[in-house]
């Protein structure tokens, strides 16, 4: 799968390591930063990724932060983005069963590495139910 990942300065530490895990499985990486623990305004690296994923670049996208959220809402301003946050597996579940979530947004100071590795894994390998739910979200102006 082609994955795009972002994050702001105090998700980059997770994003090097997920990227060099996903990396490791066969995954293909675009990297949109950033680049460094240096303070950054997050949506100077989230946008380009969203956009990413909602021209059909990569597949899906994987962006961290220190909570996720404002990554998060950053991405979910792209029309044909829906981006979740994941606390735990059965959210990262649910989110792609029931929503078909194509961007992942995961806090690097509220999740330990196992915690997120199991929710990158289960959002990677669940696929969608294929109902009604998205058809109607796709409708909604951003």
């Amino acid at each position: 799968m082609k994955i795009a990942l972002a994050s702001d300065h105090a998700g980059y530490r997770y994003k090097t390591m997920f990227s060099r895990l996903l990396i490791e499985s066969g995954h293909e990486i675009i990297d949109f930063g950033t680049f460094s623990e240096e303070a950054v305004d997050y949506p100077d690296f989230i946008r380009p990724a969203a956009e990413a994923v909602a021209r059909g670049e990569v597949e899906r996208g994987i962006v961290f932060g220190g909570s996720g959220n404002g990554e998060a809402i950053v991405a979910n301003r792209i029309h044909g983005v829906r981006c979740t946050v994941c606390w735990n597996t059965e959210s990262a579940r649910l989110a792609r069963f029931h929503n078909n979530a194509n961007m992942l947004a995961l806090g690097e100071r509220m999740l330990c590495e196992e915690e997120v590795q199991n929710i990158v894994h289960t959002w990677l390998t669940t696929a969608f139910e294929g109902g009604r739910h998205v058809r109607r979200l796709d409708k909604i102006d951003t």
